[in-house]
C-alpha cells in the first residue's frame, strides 16, 4: 500500500474531528437556544459566545469535503451521488443557521427574534443529525455496486446506522454545547448548563459509543481502533468527573478527548476503506483504488504543509482573543440604528 492514500486517509480523518470537537460546540449552542435559556438577553448571550468562531469552525467541514474530492475522487463521486438527499438537507440546515445568526439581531421585534430562533435551532439540530447520518452511513457501508453506484433508492441510506450516527452527533453537540457554555458564561448560565453537562452527559454519548463500538465489530477492528475506544470512554469519564466537580474546563477538555478518540477509532476500524459495500466486499472503496495519482497527492502534500499550519495558528489566536467569559449584563439592550436621511427628520 503506498503511503501518501494513507496520509491523506488520516488528513480528513483529522479533519473531520477537527470540525466535530469545534463545530460540536456552537452547534449545541444553537440547540441551546430552544430550550436553554430564559429571556432574549440569555440568548443573545449565548449567540455572543460563538459569535466570533461559528463561521471559522464550518471551514473544516468544507476543507474536509475538498479534501476528500481531491485526494479520493470515486470516493467523493460514491457518497455524494448516493447520499444526494441527505447532503441536501444539511445543506439548507447549514444555509438556515447561518442566515438566522446574521438576520436575528437585524429587526428588533419579538416575532422576528423568536422565528430566527427557531430557524438556528432546527437547523443546528438537523445539520448535526445529517453530518451523523452521513458519517455513521460511511462507516458501516452503502449498497453500492463495482462501479461505485448506489443500488436501491433515493432512502436506502434510511437505516439504523443513519439513525445511529445522526443521534451521536446530536448527543455529543448537546454535552460539548453545554461544557462550553458553563466554560464561556457566567451566572445563570453557567449554573444551568453545567448542569446539564454533568447530569445528562454519559446519557447523551451513549449513541456515540454505541456506533463506535459497532464500527469495530463490523470490520474487525484493530489493536489501535479499539485502543480508542477505551480512550475516547476514559475522555467521557474525565468530562463527566470534571463537569460533576464544577470544572468546566476539564469538562470541555474531556468532550474534545472524548469525540477525538472515538472518532478516531470510527476512522481506524473502517481503514483501509472509505467507503464499504454492504452488496460485496469486492464493491467497497479502500484508500488503494479510490485515491488520486502520485502526482496529485504529493502537490496536496506540500501545499497542505505550508497552508494547514497557518490556518490552525489564525484560529487558535481568535480564540485566544475571545476567551473571556461572557455574562448577560455585558450584552447592551437591542437597539434600532435609523438611516442618517431618516436621523436627519
Amino acid at each position: 500500500m503506498d503511503l501518501l492514500p494513507v496520509i491523506w486517509f488520516v488528513a480528513i480523518a483529522v479533519l473531520w474531528l477537527g470540525f466535530l470537537a469545534l463545530e460540536g460546540f456552537d452547534l449545541g449552542v444553537g440547540m441551546h437556544l430552544l430550550f436553554g435559556t430564559k429571556n432574549e438577553r440569555e440568548r443573545r448571550t449565548m449567540l455572543n459566545t460563538i459569535g466570533p468562531v461559528w463561521d471559522g469552525n464550518e471551514v473544516w467541514l468544507i476543507t474536509a469535503g475538498a479534501a476528500i474530492f481531491a485526494a479520493f475522487p470515486l470516493w467523493y463521486a460514491s457518497l455524494f451521488s448516493a447520499l444526494y438527499v441527505p447532503l441536501t438537507i444539511l445543506l439548507l440546515a447549514l444555509i438556515a443557521r447561518a442566515v438566522a445568526i446574521e438576520f436575528r439581531g437585524k429587526v428588533h421585534t419579538r416575532r422576528w427574534a423568536e422565528f430566527w430562533t427557531w430557524c438556528l435551532g432546527l437547523g443546528s439540530l438537523v445539520t448535526a443529525f445529517m453530518i451523523g447520518a452521513v458519517l455513521g452511513i460511511t462507516s458501516t457501508g452503502l449498497p453500492i455496486d463495482a462501479n461505485g453506484d448506489r443500488v436501491g433508492g433515493a432512502f436506502v441510506w434510511l437505516g439504523i446506522p443513519a439513525l445511529l450516527g445522526g443521534l451521536a452527533v446530536v448527543g455529543f453537540s448537546i454535552a460539548h454545547g453545554s461544557a462550553f457554555l458553563a466554560l464561556k458564561t457566567d451566572g445563570a448560565i453557567r449554573e444551568r448548563t453545567g448542569r446539564i453537562a454533568a447530569t445528562w452527559g454519559p446519557l447523551l454519548l451513549a449513541p456515540a459509543a454505541v456506533w463506535a463500538i459497532w464500527v469495530q465489530l463490523l470490520h474487525g477492528g484493530s489493536v489501535l481502533s479499539w485502543a480508542l475506544v477505551a480512550l475516547a470512554v476514559a475522555g467521557a469519564a474525565f468530562a463527566w468527573i470534571g463537569g460533576r466537580a464544577g470544572r468546566e474546563g476539564r469538562a470541555f477538555a474531556g468532550y474534545v478527548w472524548f469525540i477525538v478518540a472515538g472518532g478516531g477509532s470510527v476512522f481506524a476500524g473502517m481503514f483501509p476503506n472509505v467507503l464499504p459495500s454492504t452488496l460485496d466486499e469486492a464493491f467497497s472503496l479502500t484508500v488503494s483504488n479510490a485515491s488520486s495519482s502520485p502526482y496529485t497527492l504529493g502537490v496536496m502534500t506540500v501545499v497542505a504543509a505550508f497552508g494547514l499550519p497557518l490556518v490552525i495558528a489564525y484560529q487558535s489566536w481568535s480564540y485566544w482573543v475571545f476567551r473571556r467569559r461572557l455574562t448577560p449584563g455585558m450584552i447592551p439592550d437591542a437597539h434600532v440604528v435609523l438611516p442618517a436621511i431618516l436621523r436627519a427628520r
